[in-house]
C-alpha cells in the first residue's frame, strides 16, 4: 500500500510513508516519548514570496560505502518479550499472505527468484503448514513458529535499524468536482509501465521505476508538478475529488485511503502505480533549506505550514516529483500491501525487498516505542506484507497502525531504533554463523550492502 508504501511512512528520517515525508521521514509509523535528531540551528524560518521558486536543493557529498549485512542465528528465547506476543494474531496474519506466496512460488524458476532472502518454495511450504493447522491457539499457534522458522538477527555497521509508521487516512470527497470538492485523485493512465515489479520498486536505487508508453518508445512521465498543472486533465482519469492538497499529498505518501463521499456512500482507494519519478521528502527539504527547524518537524507541523500559504505550499510539494495513482476498492476490503493482501493493524510491515521475501515472518524490538505497549515497548512479530518508497535497507521497516485519526498521529510521530529478527523457514538452513546477504545463500545471487 506504501505509496509511497503502497508505494508507498513520518517524521524525522528521509523516507517512510509517514516517516519519509517529514523527516530527519513511510505509511509501515506514536508514542510516548519520541527523540527528534538535533536541529542544525535555531534560526528563524525564512519567508519566501508566493512568486519565488523554492531554493535548489543542496548537493550532497556521496554516502561512503555501506558495510555488510549478515543473518546470525540466535534462538526464540533471545528475542525480547517473544513469551508475552499474541502468537495467534501474528499466525493469522502470516496466513493472510500464503495464497499469494503459493502464487509466486507456482511461477518462479528453482529457488533464485530476484533478491529474495527465503526462497519461495520453502516459504510456501511453511505456508501449506501453517493452512494444514486446524484451529489454531495461541499456543498452537506460537509453536508453529517455532517449529517452522528459526530466528536470526541482522547484523550490519549499526547496533540498530528505524522503524517508522504509515496508515490508511480517513477522508470526505465527491465523484464529480463540486463546492469544496476541487483537487482530483487520477487512476492509473493506461500508458503507464512498469519498469520493475511493484514490489520491487523501493529497491530500485536509481531511474525510473514506471515510464509512459509511446509509438517513438517509453518515455518519462510527467512529473507532479506537470499533472497538477494539467497534464493530465480532460482525459478522463479523475477517480474522485478531495478538499485539502495537502491531504491528498499525504494520502500519496501513504498509499490509500478511506473516502466517505457525498452521496453517502463509503470506498477505499489503494495505490494502483506512480508516475515512476523518485520519490523526495519535503520535509528534509524544509530542513535542509532553513524553512522549518528539525526539532519542531511533525506531521502536524508540516501541513500547517503548507496550507499557511498554499502558493508557496504547492510550490514546496512540487519538490516531490512522484505521484501515485490509485484504484478503486469496496469498502469492506482492507488496504492493500504490495501482496495484494489486506493489511493487519500492527501486524503488516514494509520493508526493502531487496534484502527481505514478501511473506516473511519478521519480530521487532523497538524499545523505545511504547505507547500504548507498556515499559518493554514494541515487541512484536510481524509479516513482510509490503514496500514503500523510502524504506530502504535490511533494517528499515514500517509498521501499519491502521485506519483512521488515532493511527495518523501514531504513525506521524513514530520514528524510533530497533531491531529485526527474520524468522527463516527451518528448511532453509545452512551450516554456520553470521551468513551474508548473497554469500552462502544457494537462492541469492546478489550481494547488496546495509543502509
Amino acid at each position: 500500500m506504501t505509496g509511497a508504501r503502497a508505494s508507498a511512512g513520518v517524521l524525522w528520517a528521509a523516507g517512510s510513508a509517514v516517516a519519509g515525508l517529514l523527516v530527519a521521514s513511510a505509511a509501515l509509523a506514536q508514542t510516548g516519548s519520541i527523540s527528534p535528531p538535533s536541529a542544525t540551528s535555531a534560526a528563524p524560518t525564512p519567508a519566501m514570496s508566493k512568486d519565488a521558486s523554492p531554493p535548489p536543493t543542496a548537493a550532497k557529498p556521496a554516502a561512503p560505502t555501506p558495510p555488510e549485512a549478515k543473518l546470525e542465528r540466535v534462538t526464540f528465547g533471545e528475542l525480547p518479550g517473544w513469551e508475552a506476543d499474541d502468537h495467534l494474531a501474528a499466525f493469522k496474519t502470516f496466513l493472510k499472505s500464503c495464497d499469494a506466496v503459493a502464487r509466486v512460488a507456482s511461477k518462479a524458476s528453482g529457488n533464485a527468484a530476484s533478491q529474495c532472502k527465503v526462497p519461495i518454495s520453502d516459504l510456501a511450504a511453511a505456508c501449506r503448514a501453517a493452512q494444514d493447522l486446524m484451529a489454531p491457539t495461541k499456543a498452537s499457534a506460537k509453536a508453529f513458529f517455532e517449529t517452522q522458522f528459526i530466528p536470526h538477527r541482522i547484523a550490519h555497521g549499526k547496533t540498530e535499524g528505524m522503524l517508522t509508521g504509515y496508515y490508511e487516512p480517513v477522508l470526505q470527497g465527491s465523484r464529480t468536482p463540486e463546492g469544496k470538492f476541487q483537487t482530483p485523485v487520477y487512476k492509473r493512465p493506461a500508458d503507464l509501465v512498469n519498469v520493475v515489479a511493484e514490489a520491487d520498486r523501493a529497491s530500485k536505487q536509481t531511474g525510473f521505476t514506471h515510464l509512459r508508453h509511446t509509438d517513438a518508445g517509453d518515455v518519462p512521465f510527467p512529473t507532479r508538478e506537470d499533472i497538477e498543472k494539467g497534464a493530465l486533465a480532460n482525459q478522463g482519469l479523475e477517480l474522485l475529488y478531495l478538499e485539502d492538497p495537502v491531504e491528498v499529498f499525504f494520502m500519496h505518501i501513504q498509499g490509500s485511503g478511506r473516502i466517505h463521499l457525498a452521496d453517502g456512500t463509503t470506498i477505499r482507494i489503494n495505490y494502483d502505480g506512480k508516475n515512476g519519478h523518485p520519490y523526495s521528502s519535503i520535509g528534509r527539504y524544509l530542513i535542509d533549506n532553513g524553512m522549518l527547524d528539525a526539532n519542531k518537524m511533525s506531521m502536524q507541523a508540516l501541513g500547517k505550514w503548507l496550507r499557511a500559504d498554499k502558493e508557496r505550499g504547492q510550490k514546496v510539494m512540487w519538490q516531490n516529483r512522484s505521484f501515485i495513482f490509485f484504484r478503486e476498492l469496496d469498502d469492506s476490503e482492507g488496504p492493500m500491501g504490495a501482496m495484494s493482501v489486506a493489511l493487519t493493524s500492527g501486524r503488516s510491515l514494509a520493508v526493502d525487498t531487496g534484502f527481505h521475501t514478501l511473506g516473511t515472518p519478521i519480530y521487532l524490538n523497538v524499545p523505545k516505542l511504547t505507547r500504548g505497549q507498556g515499559r518493554g515497548g514494541f515487541n512484536r512479530l510481524m509479516v513482510a506484507q509490503d514496500v514503500g518508497s523510502a524504506i530502504k535497507g535490511p533494517e528499515r521497516g514500517d509498521i501499519y497502525f491502521g485506519s483512521g485519526e488515532t493511527a495518523g498521529k501514531l504513525a506521524g510521530t513514530t520514528k524510533h531504533a530497533g531491531n529485526f529478527f527474520v524468522l527463516l523457514p527451518a528448511a532453509t538452513q545452512t551450516a554456520g554463523q553470521g551468513i551474508r546477504f548473497g554469500e552462502r545463500l544457494p537462492w541469492q545471487t546478489i550481494v547488496k550492502g546495509a543502509q
